[in-house]
């Protein structure tokens, strides 16, 4: 396994991290892919942070064409492993996500995506997937539905 991919060279504009994709992403596709170490199943795990206040929403695949069509369109593309098939957030909910700014782990295997999420990022209407939290020997529900699950997805 590669432990040090060779990264492009970061863009030396101090507020490059700020502009909206794609215009700050989309130009060296091809290079920030070459660099990807993909899973056996050609995926790569893909968390999705809040890009104001760092919380993270969720978690979810992507593949080198649902990362692609994240680049090029701006907003966050994944691969649903359920449906066999791309999985473009918000495409039923409206909930989408614009994307900020994509960051590549130390090991080239997991991939970060600073995102503004528009409405919801949990199908079950919360801000965030990850709403469990272990607490007294038990997983406790600690944030609150946000939005009707049954309102969203008809």
């Amino acid at each position: 396994m590669n432990h040090n991919p060779k990264l492009p060279d970061a863009d030396p504009t101090p507020d490059a991290s700020t502009k909206p994709a794609p215009e700050n992403l989309s130009a060296s596709s091809d290079t920030l892919l070459a660099q990807l170490q993909f899973n056996s199943q050609g995926l790569l795990p893909a968390i999705a942070q809040d890009y104001r206040s760092g919380r993270v929403l969720m978690m979810a695949w992507m593949n080198e064409q649902s990362l692609r069509e994240s680049l090029s369109s701006g907003y966050a593309c994944y691969w649903s492993r359920s449906r066999n098939r791309l999985w473009r957030k918000g495409e039923a909910s409206g909930h989408r996500q614009k994307l900020h700014r994509l960051q590549l782990d130390c090991d080239g295997d997991a991939l970060l995506l600073q995102v503004e999420q528009q409405g919801v990022a949990c199908h079950t209407g919360r801000l965030s997937c990850f709403f469990y939290q272990w607490e007294a020997d038990r997983w406790q529900i600690v944030e609150d539905v946000m939005i009707d699950p049954e309102t969203v997805y008809r």
